[in-house]
């Protein structure tokens, strides 16, 4: 797990995020760790990142393959705002078991456990790629690809990252209009899967592209899915695959 801290400091520090990020920083200081993104405005995916109160400061806990990047668009978009916004070195630490002193749940789902900041602890054995297949957690660099994923598709909204009620923030009228539609047309989900098929396998149903296999752990995988395509009879190469939509919805 590479993480990256970006430390956003002064006196504008919650309000020049509050206009950036999909989540409600007025939440923070009781929450003290949010799950929140930044996206373009055109309303796709730049980053998704744990938000964490630091005294007055917040902190950014990004994956290092995407932290230049937000750290240059939060420079550019803070202007005349009164803060600060730099790269810390600051170790990140996880894992499900026991909690330790000063950890954070996270905040995406029970089952993945806690995080923790400013201490190095060794991995604790957790099979993160099962949780994350089992519980349909997509991944920065994986399901989560910047300027092509929508976050809704991606079940942001689900895992906590998405405040409808907050008001104005950059991408926010077109992840708007698609929450208020009636339903998704594609999505990610976990599908059962038997028989050999890679990261990026295109999923077929009846012949016609349905989907792509990503994350995949034992018998099961999350999948992208044109839900108006899926059916019983969807193919990955070799392997066969089952969405159970009832089962996800309860």
């Amino acid at each position: 797990m590479q993480r990256a801290i970006i430390r956003v400091s002064g006196p504008d520090a919650s309000g020049f995020l509050q206009g950036l990020v999909t989540n409600d920083l007025r939440a923070l200081p009781q929450a003290g760790i949010l799950y929140a993104a930044l996206l373009s405005p055109q309303g796709k995916y730049l980053a998704d990142f744990f938000l964490v109160a630091d005294g007055e400061d917040i902190l950014i806990d990004v994956a290092e393959s995407l932290a230049e990047d937000v750290l240059r668009r939060l420079s550019l978009y803070k202007l005349r705002s009164a803060v600060t916004v730099m790269r810390e070195e600051l170790p990140v630490s996880r894992g499900t078991g026991p909690t330790p002193e000063g950890a954070l749940v996270d905040p995406r789902h029970p089952t993945l456990g806690w995080r923790l900041y400013g201490v190095a602890l060794p991995e604790d054995g957790t099979d993160w790629a099962a949780l994350r297949v089992a519980y349909c957690i997509p991944e920065t660099g994986i399901e989560l690809i910047p300027d092509e994923t929508f976050i809704l598709e991606a079940g942001l909204d689900r895992l906590n990252g998405v405040d409808f009620r907050k008001g104005c923030y950059v991408g926010q009228e077109v992840t708007a209009r698609m929450h208020h539609k009636t339903e998704l047309r594609k999505g990610f989900v976990t599908v059962d899967i038997s028989g050999p098929a890679e990261q990026g396998a295109e999923i077929l149903a009846g012949g016609k592209p349905a989907g792509q296999v990503f994350t995949r752990s034992g018998d099961r995988a999350i999948a992208y899915l044109r839900f108006d395509r899926a059916g019983d009879a969807m193919m990955a190469g070799e392997a066969k695959v089952i969405w159970h939509p009832a089962r996800e919805a309860g």
